[in-house]
């Protein structure tokens, strides 16, 4: 195989993970027409169409998408290639990543303010979503995820246990009343956590379940803190969500004597043991980041006498 062919099979990967020619020679450092004709010449040795081009479109072919399955891994290991070759403090490359909104509203400012101007050579592909994504078939690196991972196929890594608070306006205990049992919670409205088409239940800390019923739905930790605030009830949410409106009083802190379930917080990627320089970088400083919320939960947990 000649060099043409790798730099084809890079050009490539990244159009497919950039959607574009343009930002695949953004990532590259180079020209979309030096990246569509590396393509070229690629489909041209391979005898297939890898994508459909016109003035609206750029989508891959089904022969492109079986194909980038099989090389975006390969393209990856020749870049930790030369990763390993480079400065052992350096991260060099580019990384997809996939994390919760609420967590991104968190870490973006860090991420953005301090790793990357410590790391120009690094590159950050991110996606805000509480969905959770398929790493291997979306092309990701790493997905920060709330809550238990279940592919096995995955490698995991805990980072914390986030802290969840039941909230609701002091407007809307004013109208409904306080609550001062865990029984008094069913007679309550409620805005809850959908996730994947499930609602979740709030979770006692001793591992019991209280059913709700809803009058507002989200998969989004952001429109629940706003449900919230605006009155339409009672929400179990992350307690780094609504810090901010605890504080100034936009929310209270309902049943604040009762414990909950928290909830963990992991990093899962597809590297196996063979982690690369800038995603383990990548994931010390997250950890580095969110450590704080461990310590203050555990000192709020003292103070509350759990």
């Amino acid at each position: 195989m000649t060099v043409e062919h790798f730099h084809g099979l890079s050009a490539f990967v990244r159009s497919v993970e950039a959607g574009s020619f343009t930002g695949a020679a953004r990532l590259l450092g180079t020209t979309p027409s030096a990246v569509s004709k590396s393509i070229a010449r690629l489909e041209r040795r391979l005898g297939v169409r890898l994508f459909q081009r016109s003035t609206r479109a750029f989508i891959l072919t089904g022969e492109g998408q079986a194909y980038y399955e099989r090389v975006a891994s390969l393209v990856r290991g020749l870049e930790d290639a030369d990763e390993s070759l480079k400065a052992p403090n350096t991260a060099i490359g580019t990384l997809r990543v996939s994390m919760p909104v609420d967590l991104g509203r968190l870490l973006l400012e860090p991420i953005t303010s301090q790793l990357m101007p410590d790391h120009p050579a690094l590159a950050l592909d991110v996606s805000l979503s509480d969905r959770y994504v398929d790493l291997i078939r979306e092309g990701f690196d790493l997905a920060l995820r709330a809550g238990t991972v279940m592919d096995s196929g995955l490698y995991a890594r805990k980072l914390i246990d986030l802290p969840l608070v039941l909230v609701a306006s002091p407007q809307y205990l004013a109208r409904h009343g306080e609550l001062q049992t865990v029984a008094d919670l069913g007679a309550h409205r409620h805005v809850r956590y959908r996730l994947d088409g499930h609602v979740l239940p709030i979770m006692l800390a001793d591992g019991t379940r209280v059913p709700i019923e809803g009058v507002f739905d989200a998969d989004s930790g952001q429109a629940m803190q706003i449900a919230a605030v605006n009155g339409q009830g009672i929400a179990q949410i992350l307690r780094t969500t609504v810090q901010d409106d605890l504080d100034s009083g936009k929310l209270s802190h309902v049943l604040p004597h009762v414990p909950l379930m928290p909830v963990p917080l992991q990093v899962v990627h597809g590297f196996g043991r063979n982690l690369p320089i800038r995603a383990k970088m990548f994931i010390d400083f997250i950890a580095s980041h969110l450590a704080p919320l461990a310590t203050s939960t555990r000192a709020k947990s003292r103070r509350l006498g759990r």
